[in-house]
């Protein structure tokens, strides 16, 4: 694969390849990290794509080829599916949920119960719309959130496993008997919205979301390498996943060798259940920057782009004011939240260069991107470690690109 020059598209490439010895010293000598691949592009072009450390225990060096879990990654994909649907006019942002996830319709808010005591309720101010959804002020939540009785129900019924007891309808249905944290648009919780979000688009457009995101984006992108289940000719190519155990450092999570993403998913995730490669999600990324269309492969219109990349937050808020979750894929200053994005407000807030309109996310496996339309630039990073917040490396990332900009 050919790279452009850094210095014909505006980068130093000296100070680029800075980066790669920061994430060697920083992270893979000291084994935070069993690998780094780091794609950067301008103007639609790869000016730097770097991999290193082992793709699987004493293994081979990761490559361009190489597959990862990208998690909450999936979320933008998911978003971008159900926004081609308000395109084709079968739906609406404010069109209430329980239109078509009817399991959500009697759904109250807390007001106290839970740890074996009957929850009780109180109504809604509001129904729930699909905007919710997308921006993450639906009410719902996370298990992994650990801050009330209403994520605790959440693991007490194992309700997010991928491969555990619930398919998409049977979590739906789970949904509809645990309350909401609080009554939709009025504060922000990262949560199972999008989870909800694949199941609406897979009734609205009556089709499975794996062969929704397959015949209408991915095959039209050429993402070749995106899926929920690994087929068996490319299962080779998936690396090792770890995780961070206190006490035991890195351990292993799933083996690519034997990968639960080797086997159809119980419950099919448009919150995370994605598997792909730097170059698919480069494609993505190129997508949304080219304002919804790639090589002649249009998937949303330009000013769709524009509306998910603005921040819909109530009242042009950030998320330090809104956000009651304890654990979320972005930093909260100068911070807003797009239609499943979250978007650089204010630059100088946030305490990291960038740009205003500058909009991303990550995964659990600590994998990121950023989509800068003002500087005409995104970035990829992949490794494979959780929880993706453990370092603060997409911010290291941040700041190191940015500095190599002339």
């Amino acid at each position: 694969m050919q790279l452009a020059a850094p210095e014909s598209h505006g980068f130093s490439s000296v100070r680029l390849t800075r980066i790669d010895t920061f994430l060697k010293e920083r992270y893979l000598d000291t084994g935070r990290l069993p690998h780094a691949q780091l794609l950067i592009a301008r103007h639609g072009e790869i000016v730097h794509f770097s991999h290193q450390g082992a793709a699987r225990e004493g293994g081979d060096a990761i490559d361009a080829g190489s597959l990862f879990r990208i998690a909450s990654m999936t979320k933008p994909i998911t978003s971008i599916a159900f926004m081609m649907l308000v395109e084709e006019g079968k739906v609406a942002l404010d069109t209430p949920v329980a239109r078509v996830i009817p399991e959500l319709a009697d759904v109250g808010v807390y007001a106290g119960g839970g740890a074996g005591v009957p929850f009780a309720t109180t109504p809604p101010a509001r129904p729930m719309q699909m905007v919710d959804l997308l921006r993450h002020t639906s009410g719902l939540t996370y298990s992994f959130q650990n801050r009330s009785n209403v994520d605790a129900a959440y693991r007490e019924g194992k309700i997010e496993n991928w491969w555990g007891n619930l398919d998409l309808d049977e979590f739906l249905a789970a949904l509809g008997k645990i309350p909401l944290e609080f009554s939709p648009g009025e504060a922000w919780n990262y949560s199972v919205s999008t989870d909800v979000l694949g199941a609406v688009v897979q009734r609205v457009a009556g089709m499975p979301l794996a062969e929704f995101f397959h015949t209408r984006i991915f095959a039209p992108l050429g993402m070749d390498d995106t899926f929920f289940q690994v087929p068996e000719d490319k299962l080779h190519r998936l690396v090792d996943c770890y995780t961070l155990q206190p006490g035991k450092g890195r351990v292993m999570f799933d083996r690519g060798a034997d990968s639960f993403w080797s086997k159809p998913p119980t419950l099919v995730s448009g919150g995370g259940g994605l598997v792909s490669s730097s170059l698919d999600y480069h494609r993505f990324c190129r997508m949304c920057l080219d304002g919804g269309e790639l090589d002649g492969a249009r998937i949303v219109g330009r000013k769709t782009i524009d509306l998910m990349t603005a921040n819909h937050l109530p009242g042009g808020s950030d998320l330090t004011a809104m956000s009651q979750s304890l654990f979320s894929e972005a930093t909260n200053a100068g911070t807003g939240f797009g239609l499943g994005f979250a978007v650089t407000v204010d630059p100088a807030r946030s305490l990291i260069q960038g740009s205003a309109g500058e909009y991303y996310w990550g995964g659990m496996f600590a994998t990121a991107f950023f989509i800068d339309p003002v500087e005409e630039m995104h970035m990829v990073f992949m490794t494979q470690v959780s929880p993706s917040m453990a370092f603060p490396i997409r911010r290291e990332l941040k700041t190191l690109i940015y500095s190599a900009l002339t």
